[in-house]
């Protein structure tokens, strides 16, 4: 008879698909179960781990960076194993992974925007706000993008985390920049931008946007930025604030008073100017002669409430044209179907009931595939709101574990894992492979005020772990 699964005999085997915050997160609570022995692999399609953290967050907050710590302290378990520099679908197939084990868990993000689907997006010199934030963060798949920073103006549709994060980037002195890990190549062409105007452009009104207030404080502390909000747009409206009323909400009203008292505040003519507005929306990106973007042409909104009670924006006839030489769009993101695995294109996440895959096509349940994150519910929330997301998720596979409710692995020892990789990936990446590149990249950035020099691409990687 079959000793039981999640014993020191026959431990709960169980992939992980991504090495971002969430794939950690499942880990964790995996490792905290004192009842049952499992064995975690993670399948990471980059060398580095840590997802968006390495590739996402600023460059200019590091102390959110920092949680890898916590991250290295799940690896450290000796029954966790990172396959870095091995793509799902290509290098190790579903099929595969069902030969050696029970469980397998999507982590994989939300890893394209949504396009605005307005006349001339596709112009030169428009872009998504995640392809920039990429290049910055030194992401080899976009390392070698080219952003045109010789123009005056610029325009950052959205008012989310990354639409700040853009326009704080775009606004920062060198002198700010010199002491993050912004990528090298960034780093110079940023020195030689002509960018003297950002606008950041919000549909709806300032209580909506979905800034965090530590970001949009942020924002008024920039070296040789000043922030410019209208008085006007910083008001509320009275479908605003009759929501506001029946929804109070302690952070939407700290949110809105910071807003307002920029608004009311001189500004100190500083070098550059970002000015957040409110209620507006891009209808056309209009050419320059060359032929690339050159105005944003913007309907103005009014607020109302839709038939489920949220506060929609609605065109007015009112119009007006600013100029904007380069765009960065940042009005939502979208996961991208992973092989043999189901998927709502229309919804862009795997379909799931709290974590377990369903069939895109009848919703019955897959047996021994879960998914956890943006993936799983859509790109909403912080790099926290992960670990709940996470528990949930594991908690739904030990219930099917108890159940019985499992895949059956053929062949589920850890070494023939490993074996397989090895065939396919002769040039996998380790946690010890790991651990020496961030060694290295720390080490280069020694004498400067910068905390670490980032390897930017999987060939620097590879010579640098000797496999030239």
């Amino acid at each position: 008879m079959e000793d039981t699964i999640g014993t020191e005999a026959n431990p709960l085997r169980v992939a992980i698909i991504g090495s971002g915050p969430t794939g950690f997160f499942a880990a964790e609570h995996l490792f905290k179960q004192k009842n049952i022995i499992v064995e975690v692999d993670m399948y990471e399609r980059l060398p580095t781990p840590f997802g968006l953290v390495r590739g996402g967050v600023a460059p200019d907050h590091q102390k959110i960076k920092s949680v890898t710590k916590a991250y290295d302290r799940i690896a450290t378990n000796p029954r966790f194993c990172y396959y870095g520099f091995v793509e799902f679908g290509t290098d190790v197939t579903l099929e595969d992974l069902k030969k050696h084990y029970h469980q397998i868990v999507y982590t994989v993000g939300a890893q394209v925007d949504r396009s605005m689907g307005i006349r001339g997006e596709k112009l030169d010199r428009s872009h998504a706000a995640t392809e920039f934030v990429a290049w910055y963060n030194g992401h080899p798949d976009y390392r070698d993008r080219e952003f045109d920073l010789s123009q005056e103006s610029v325009a950052v549709v959205g008012v989310g985390n990354v639409a700040v994060d853009v326009c704080r980037i775009l606004c920062r002195s060198i002198a700010e920049l010199e002491c993050t890990d912004i990528a090298d190549y960034a780093l110079d062409a940023l020195r030689n931008s002509k960018i003297k105007t950002v606008y950041m452009l919000g549909r709806r009104g300032p209580a909506q946007a979905a800034f965090t207030n530590p970001e949009i404080k942020e924002l008024g502390e920039m070296e040789v930025a000043d922030i410019n909000i209208r008085e006007d747009e910083a008001e509320l409206c009275k479908v605003t604030q009759a929501f506001l009323i029946d929804n109070p909400d302690k952070s939407t009203d700290r949110k809105v008073e910071i807003l307002q008292r920029y608004a009311r505040e001189k500004r100190s003519g500083k070098a550059k100017r970002l000015i957040v507005r409110f209620c507006v929306s891009p209808i056309e990106l209009i050419p320059d002669d060359d032929g690339g973007v050159g105005k944003v042409k913007l309907v103005h909104n009014e607020l109302h409430l839709n038939e489920r009670g949220a506060i929609r924006p609605r065109a007015t006839g009112k119009h007006e044209v600013i100029d904007a030489g380069l765009v960065f769009r940042s009005v939502g993101y979208k996961g991208v179907a992973l092989p043999e695995v189901p998927f709502r294109e229309d919804w862009g996440i795997i379909p799931n009931d709290k974590g377990r895959v369903l069939d895109a096509v009848n919703g019955d349940r897959v047996k021994g595939q879960y998914c956890a994150g943006w993936i799983k519910r859509g790109p909403t929330g912080v790099i926290g709101t992960n670990k709940p997301d996470a528990l949930e998720t594991v908690k739904l596979m030990l219930e099917d574990l108890e159940r019985g409710v499992h895949l059956d692995p053929s062949d589920p020892e850890p070494e023939h894992a490993k074996t397989l990789v090895r065939e396919r990936q002769i040039n996998y990446v380790s946690y010890d492979d790991w651990k020496t590149l961030d060694a290295m990249e720390i080490e280069k950035a020694k004498g400067t005020e910068r905390p670490r020099l980032k390897f930017t691409t999987v060939e620097e990687m590879q010579v640098a772990l000797g496999r030239s």
